[in-house]
C-alpha cells in the first residue's frame, strides 16, 4: 500500500512510525515531513520514508503528487 502523510509534527511522525511497521506498507511519503520522519524505514523492505517538499496547505500540488504516485 502506498501512503501519503501530510504534516511535519510529532503526531505525523508517530503516525509514520506506526504505519512503517505494517507489512502492507510498500511506500510512505510525508509532505513536508521533518528530519526525524526521514530517518524512518519500512519494516517490509527497509525502504526509507521519503519527505517531499510540498506544504501541508498546498492542495493542488499535494493532489498532483498523490495522483502521480498512485497513493492508495
Amino acid at each position: 500500500m502506498k501512503i501519503l502523510v501530510i504534516g511535519s509534527g510529532g503526531r505525523e511522525h508517530a503516525l509514520v512510525w506506526k504505519l512503517a511497521q505494517s507489512p502492507h506498507a510498500t511506500a510512505i511519503w510525508c509532505a513536508p515531513g521533518n528530519a526525524g520522519i526521514a530517518r524512518e524505514r519500512l519494516a517490509k523492505n527497509s525502504s526509507p520514508v521519503e519527505c517531499v517538499s510540498i506544504g501541508a496547505e498546498d492542495l493542488p500540488n499535494l493532489l498532483a503528487f498523490a495522483q502521480k504516485k498512485k497513493i492508495e
